[in-house]
């Protein structure tokens, strides 16, 4: 049996409602390649992940 790759998505600064969509959507330009393996949900090992702080805007005010 396969074991699934636990994807990060949900926590990078790149994931993004789009109301156009009606979705979360990847906001990074992604090819071919890696938005097939996006839409197929195994992104796990994905180059552009970064993790959403969304303190470091409050940081950087002060």
């Amino acid at each position: 049996m396969k074991k699934k790759i636990q994807s990060n998505c949900e926590c990078c600064e790149f994931y993004e409602y789009d109301e156009e969509c009606d979705a979360y959507v990847c906001i990074q330009n992604l090819d071919v390649d890696e938005l097939a393996r996006f839409v197929s949900g195994d992104a796990g090992n994905c180059p552009y992940f970064r993790f959403y702080d969304e303190y470091k805007f409050v940081q950087k005010q002060n």
